[in-house]
């Protein structure tokens, strides 16, 4: 990777704070990701979250990945317009995208839709929704294997809520989800290590029900999980923000090669005093839920300090103040990339060095169609 690979030659055509998304390095991530369970994309159920667009759904389906993730409404269907075999709503359904998602199910008869439960009420009011339009739903139980952010724990709970699907008639089990996000550990054979002992439980308890259920799924872990999971044959992996990759994994999951994709475009406004710049990109153009000095780290700045955010002001600290003009272009990587996504309307398309397209970010709106 040259030092000068992410400029644009023709930057006056990109207005700034924005996106800058490179189809090259896209590709390459969606081919690593692929090359890393041996072509066996069946393995692969990637997370659109990180990159909400049609585009790279496009992409991603003409690789050979049919099989997705989803956290909104929104997600799923920009993924079934594209032609998606199956999209998964890894987010327990509440209040009107009940119905929401099974308008999806009867518009897009060609995609197979499924969504997580954790608890008999849920089960309950989606059973009854799904039988009085005469509907068949797919579900996965979502397990809690330790992040304590959703799901149900293996156990006595898990058993009557396994039992009480039997009776649901309009539900259809199709296997448990566990999501593993918080073990990040920088070390590999450390995160590993915490993982496989997270997920032992649930594949024991998978495996006993695979006599009753012989196609039943595991679907496992996000970004950071990947490569642990993806040892495990009987495991279906969902890696999200490696399609665009970013900073903070980059920086962490250093076992995992791939490239930045996409890239923040800001331009200096101000210079108001010595050792100071300020730049168009605040707290609305890169996600700003870490602490100041984890949000954005610039490509072609050198001695810095990004000392401040508001709104739509950086205010940055700089060691050669004298050679940086008010108009000058800097590319950021963001630390985070699947919220600073969902923070833009469009990116560009930059290829051999230049803008040749826009592609817009379709599903950072709420709703869409339904």
């Amino acid at each position: 990777m040259s030092k000068d690979w992410y400029e644009i030659e023709n930057v006056e055509t990109v207005d700034s704070p924005s996106i800058a998304l490179y189809p090259e390095h896209l590709k390459y991530n969606i081919n690593e990701m692929i090359t890393l369970v041996d072509g066996q994309t069946k393995r692969l159920m990637p997370h659109i979250k990180t990159n909400k667009m049609p585009e790279v759904m496009e992409v991603l389906l003409e690789s050979g990945i049919t099989n997705f993730k989803a956290s909104t409404i929104s997600e799923a269907e920009i993924a079934a317009e594209a032609g998606a075999k199956s999209v998964l709503i890894a987010h327990q359904l509440v209040g009107p995208k009940i119905d929401r998602f099974l308008h999806l199910i009867q518009h897009y008869p060609e995609t197979q839709f499924s969504t997580i439960l954790d608890n008999e009420d849920s089960a309950e009011l989606l059973n009854q929704k799904a039988l009085e339009q005469e509907l068949s739903v797919a579900v996965y139980i979502d397990i809690n294997n330790g992040m304590d952010r959703s799901g149900i724990e293996i156990g006595p709970g898990l058993d009557e809520l396994m039992a009480y699907l039997k009776i649901c008639k309009s539900l259809v089990f199709k296997g448990l989800h566990a999501y593993d996000g918080h073990l990040r550990d920088p070390d590999f054979e450390v995160r590993n290590q915490k993982i496989e002992k997270g997920v032992k439980d649930v594949e024991v308890y998978f495996e006993a029900l695979r006599d009753d259920y012989p196609l039943a799924e595991l679907i496992c872990g996000g970004t950071p999980s990947f490569t642990s999971h993806l040892q495990k044959e009987k495991r279906i992996t969902s890696p999200g923000t490696c399609v665009l990759w970013d900073w903070g994994y980059g920086e962490k999951l250093t076992e995992q090669h791939f490239k930045y994709a996409a890239l923040l475009v800001t331009r200096i406004i101000s210079k108001p005093t010595e050792e100071i710049i300020t730049v168009d990109l605040g707290h609305k153009s890169v996600a700003g839920e870490n602490p100041i000095d984890k949000r954005v780290k610039f490509l072609n700045l050198d001695n810095y300090e990004l000392l401040s955010q508001s709104e739509e002001h950086g205010v940055i600290k700089v060691k050669d103040w004298d050679k940086y003009k008010v108009g000058d272009v800097l590319y950021g990587v963001p630390y985070h990339i699947c919220p600073t996504i969902n923070l833009h309307d469009e990116v560009s398309v930059i290829e051999n060095g230049k803008k040749v397209d826009t592609w817009e970010i379709t599903a950072r709106k709420r709703k869409l169609r339904f």
